[in-house]
């Protein structure tokens, strides 16, 4: 199953955000990777601005290039702004329904709950990270699943009201999206406006 798997800190600090979760190297050296660092001077072209906006949605995500352009054409299909719709089908992915329910620490790590089969939606086992969520669908954990150190950790003193378009229920351990996020309710700053003019290209 295609997946980032390079160097996850030196993607962060391109960027100057921990896209891939808590980050000590970031937090040390918050400035580009590379020989020269802090001390680029040239101007980002318009382009590379664009370029840039795409590749830290994608990061954040996890979504290689195909399955990006494919939501953003399904986007473009789809009734509403096209950058809001595109953020929202990411957000409909149920790896991270699973990390914004707190059930994973990380969207790489609800990846890998969801494929080692300890994720259920509605009340049956789901195993595709890539899978659409829609509103009124339950995603919870395996019961034989709600013992894992990674699970207990994670859900362990999270706040469960950062989101008001998912509701929790402590004792199934499970989540029910009741609607589509609005663009206000996502917290990811992603510029989608660029993205949406880099494809329009």
């Amino acid at each position: 199953m295609a997946r980032y798997t390079g160097p996850k800190s030196k993607i962060a600090r391109k960027f100057g955000a921990p896209i891939f979760g808590p980050d000590q190297v970031l937090s040390k050296k918050n400035y580009p990777p590379g020989q020269h660092g802090n001390n680029r001077r040239r101007k980002t072209s318009e382009y590379g601005l664009q370029l840039r906006e795409k590749q830290k949605a994608k990061y954040t995500y996890g979504v290689l290039e195909r399955q990006f352009r494919n939501m953003f054409k399904k986007a473009q299909r789809s009734k509403g702004v096209t950058g809001e719709v595109l953020l929202q089908l990411l957000e409909q992915r149920l790896d991270n329904v699973v990390y914004r329910l707190g059930i994973a620490p990380t969207r790489a790590a609800a990846r890998q709950l969801v494929t080692h089969r300890h994720v259920i939606l509605d009340g049956r086992v789901m195993n595709i990270p890539s899978h659409f969520v829609q509103p009124g669908q339950v995603v919870g954990v395996r019961e034989k699943s709600k013992s894992l150190e990674v699970v207990v950790d994670a859900l362990a003193g999270f706040n469960h009201s950062k989101y008001p378009w998912l509701e929790w229920d402590e004792s199934s351990k499970s989540g029910k999206m009741l609607h589509i996020p609005e663009r206000a309710d996502i917290p990811e700053e992603i510029r989608e406006q660029l993205i949406v003019e880099l494809y329009s290209k």
